[in-house]
């Protein structure tokens, strides 16, 4: 099975300029445990996920500030061509729950999340 069949294609993404509170709010209003950090050609430059913000409430970085003080910047990426087995595999080495899906260009079209997985293969979730 190739990852481009079990991605979720309606990714959340946001700019790096974005502040922590408007981050905040979308991840309540669009219910997501991640959103992917693009630049204006759609390609991928980080991750925040949910783990990431309450570090930086942690480290008290006021909620005006970027994301870019939060985000993951090395972020791990697989593309939608890939197998799942390989998918698993990065998931797996680099304790990560949420992988993005890019094209041959780079530019993100999809994420991978160990939720939408589990959803996927217990049959709890079906797909439109």
């Amino acid at each position: 099975m190739r990852v481009g069949d079990l991605m979720v294609k309606e990714v959340a993404t946001i700019r790096q300029d974005t502040s922590i509170e408007e981050v905040i709010k979308t991840f309540y209003n669009k219910r997501v445990g991640s959103l992917i950090i693009t630049d204006e050609e759609g390609k991928c430059k980080g991750i925040l996920t949910h783990t990431d913000v309450f570090r930086g409430i942690v480290k008290k970085i006021p909620f005006d500030s970027s994301v870019e003080k939060v985000m993951s910047k090395n972020v791990i990426t697989v593309s939608e061509n890939d197998s799942f087995s390989k998918a698993r595999e990065l998931m797996c080495r680099h304790r990560v729950r949420h992988l993005p899906v890019t094209d041959m260009k780079g530019c993100t079209v999809g994420v991978l999340s160990i939720r939408h997985i589990f959803d996927e293969i217990s049959g709890f979730k079906k797909r439109a």
